[in-house]
């Protein structure tokens, strides 16, 4: 009898056994957990992280903005100092985040019919942010990069630059064709989420096909075939049209624009605009002046005051002073409040924290096809404008940019404020001056937008600035990348050390990229 009791017991047992088990898993299961996640959301946040420039990196460099104080720890492209603070936000705003998210969207959607345009539009920034990493930095990880997570790759390998480059080409034009209007658009793009979805991918398509069209003129210092053939490439393909199809991000109050962070936080006296910037601005009655700069009754407070924003009150800071040896400088216009009496980014307009960024635009574009007009590399396509005409198309498209800034009117330049800009000497077309005056625009249509700011500058050698003269760091010249961030030689010592082999042997500010010689 006690033996039947006993395999009587063991079912009873189990069973309570099993029930207890299920209300505990009941019980410690979150209901609130994610179990699932959306792509299309990871995107978003791509593109919320992805910056195209900074104010004391790649703006400084190309002479539009400048910390005018040397504290030690504020001591970067300024002073010419290989700094690593300096030298990393590229770096660090990429690696750990948009790349490694893009692996990810692109692993969970590759094979999704239904997703196509997401999985293209991924690849299509996937393209913009490398070619701004190897533009900035020359040789880095690609191939293996982002892929800790998917494929337990902790220490990635650097990629050649220039065969980076000839992957993005393949990777841009790909994408391009397989984006397709009648599937499913991508509501959480930033971009262009809010068209329809034949409209979104069009304006996808330009986006693409204008980033080639940059990539192609890149080569023109080292192989003007390879760079006329990829921009006829482009041009047939179907560029941007109109400022409606500019890739920027808009913000809010509660989402603001973190690239103006910068200017905006603690000590707002310590930044100011360049003096050869002003300067190319005053002297030609640039009526774009007014909402980049002004100037403030106290520097440090200058979130909280109205700028003075007339053109004649304006003055640069100049390039290769600190708040010491500016008193030596001829013209020195003394200190004002907590600072110095120069011009800063006026902080209801383009400095706002509203103010949007800009990645690819018309009017870059226009003033790339001028220049490709100008070198003749357009002849004979279909539709063809002349060099002139894309030039003065894209200065007046830089122009209309600033309707979209807060504080700005519907139309922030008229028409014939536009036109009589256009004429001024030292403006007008002169096609016996085109190279310069067309890069000299494309300079101040990407102020905001640092990274092709100074990838153009290293490219065509315009606007014709002075060297920093702060010290010889720079043995006399201009910084030509950033040097890589210090912890990669801490943590991938073997794939840095064969990387600054592969780009000279020198990890420094003047080593030059391959599209750069």
């Amino acid at each position: 009898m006690k033996k039947i009791n006993r395999y009587i017991l063991l079912p009873v047992s189990l069973f309570f056994l099993a029930s207890c088990d299920k209300e505990f898993e009941e019980i410690n299961t979150n209901p609130y957990a994610l179990t699932t996640i959306e792509p299309a959301l990871l995107f978003t946040n791509v593109q919320r992280l992805t910056h195209p420039g900074f104010w004391e990196g790649e703006q400084t460099i190309v002479q539009q903005f400048v910390n005018a104080y040397n504290t030690g720890a504020t001591a970067g492209f300024n002073f010419n100092e290989d700094n690593n603070n300096f030298n990393v936000p590229r770096w660090n705003d990429n690696y750990p985040n948009s790349i490694k998210l893009i692996e990810q969207i692109l692993s969970l959607v590759k094979d999704n019919p239904d997703k196509v345009n997401l999985y293209n539009q991924t690849r299509l920034w996937k393209s913009y942010i490398y070619m701004t990493l190897v533009d900035t930095y020359g040789d880095v990880p690609y191939s293996q990069a982002g892929k800790a997570f998917l494929e337990a790759t902790f220490y990635p390998k650097y990629d050649k630059d220039e065969v980076i480059y000839e992957a993005l080409y393949n990777e841009i034009k790909s994408a391009v064709a397989a984006l397709d209007g009648t599937k499913a658009g991508v509501k959480e793009d930033l971009l262009y989420g809010s068209e329809s979805a034949t409209d979104q991918a069009t304006k996808w398509k330009r986006f693409g096909n204008s980033l080639l069209l940059r990539m192609g003129m890149r080569y023109s210092k080292i192989d003007a075939n390879k760079a006329r053939s990829i921009v006829q490439e482009a041009y047939n393909a179907g560029l941007m049209q109109t400022n409606a199809d500019n890739a920027k991000i808009r913000f809010t109050s509660v989402y603001v624009n973190q690239l103006n962070n910068g200017p905006r936080a603690t000590n707002p006296y310590f930044y100011y605009l360049a003096e050869p910037f002003v300067n190319r601005m005053k002297n030609f009655s640039d009526p774009r002046l007014k909402y980049i700069a002004g100037k403030y009754a106290d520097p440090n407070q200058a979130l909280a005051l109205t700028p003075d924003t007339t053109m004649a009150a304006q003055f640069g800071f100049p390039v290769g002073y600190d708040q010491t040896s500016v008193l030596n400088y001829p013209g020195y216009r003394g200190t004002n409040g907590t600072g110095q009496n120069y011009s800063q980014l006026n902080f209801s307009v383009f400095g706002s924290a509203t103010a949007p960024v800009f990645y690819v635009t018309n009017a870059q574009t226009k003033l790339l096809l001028a220049e490709a007009a100008q070198r003749g590399w357009l002849t004979g396509l279909s539709g063809a404008l002349t060099a002139q005409q894309y030039y003065e198309a894209g200065v007046k498209a830089s122009m209309d940019e600033y309707s979209l800034y807060p504080n700005v009117p519907a139309v922030a330049i008229p028409e014939s404020a536009q036109n009589s800009y256009l004429t001024m000497p030292g403006v007008a077309w002169n096609a016996g001056n085109a190279l310069e005056l067309i890069n000299t625009q494309y300079w101040i249509a990407s102020l905001g937008n640092g990274a092709e700011g100074f990838a153009n500058f290293r490219r065509s050698g315009f606007p014709t600035l002075t060297p920093n003269g702060y010290n010889n760091n720079l043995q006399g010249g201009f910084a030509r990348r950033f040097a890589y961030p210090n912890e990669e030689s801490a943590r991938n010592n073997a794939n840095y050390q064969e990387a600054v082999t592969s780009m000279g042997g020198q990890d420094n500010l003047t080593t030059r990229i391959f599209w750069d010689n």
